[in-house]
């Protein structure tokens, strides 16, 4: 069995040969206006197991909708389970939605950077847990897209938040049918997402794709999104 070393230089050298071929073709493309810089931060009760949401086009893999294309899955092992379906929406404003799911909710926090590091660099002092910027991995080690059932290192996922993808934590306590809700809702607008119910869905519809610096559209994703759940 490959050891996560060797699967992340096997990675590396997937990555290194994609982004060779997309440079070739990005010289033609009209370069994107990059999002106002800034992060944001949903807070959902206890935090630890991470659902890495995002970009997916056809790579995305299986009911983890895992998508090697947006980065490396790092060794985490995927979350295959099945979620159940979501409850309709009660709330459409994000305070109150926020609110009544007994979510803190923070917005404009202070951007901390983005300088690129070295995988298996010590975890910088994010002021923020979790951390929403920062330094963080360099590519192609980025968490990929997809849904997890271990937490990735801090340093790989938020690079994903850089691109404007949303993160959602949720503790290994949480009991199974509400982790199961959780991946239900998860499942129905994974692409270019990281996995609390309608605070959930307001939340993205109102910030996904405005925040962290790089547009979303740098790594390709296919499906439904945050800001369209109906795609």
């Amino acid at each position: 069995m490959a050891t996560r070393r060797e699967e992340k230089e096997r990675l590396r050298q997937l990555r290194l040969e994609k982004e060779e071929r997309q440079r070739k073709t990005e010289r033609k493309r009209v370069v994107l206006g990059s999002a106002v810089a800034g992060v944001v931060l949903v807070v959902v009760i206890a935090v630890i197991v991470v659902v890495a949401v995002s970009s997916g086009g056809g790579a995305a893999s299986g009911p983890s909708h895992i998508n090697v294309e947006s980065g490396s899955t790092n060794g985490v092992p995927p979350d295959g389970r099945s979620g159940t379906e979501p409850q309709p929406v009660k709330a459409t404003d994000l305070k109150t939605a926020a609110r009544q799911a007994g979510c803190t909710l923070r917005l404009g926090l202070s951007d901390e950077g983005s300088e690129h590091i070295a995988p298996g660099s010590p975890t910088p002092p994010y002021e923020t847990n979790p951390p929403t910027s920062g330094p963080h991995v360099e590519p192609p080690y980025q968490q990929a897209d997809g849904a997890y059932s271990k937490m990735p290192e801090e340093i790989d996922f938020v690079h994903s938040l850089e691109h404007g993808r949303m993160e959602i934590q949720y503790s290994p306590s949480l009991p199974e049918k509400d982790q199961l809700a959780l991946k239900g809702l998860y499942d129905s607008m994974y692409s270019a997402t990281l996995l609390t119910e309608d605070a959930i869905r307001d939340f993205g519809k109102e910030t996904w794709g405005k925040y962290g610096g790089e547009p979303p559209e740098a790594f390709p994703f296919n499906g439904p999104t945050p800001a369209d759940p109906a795609a």
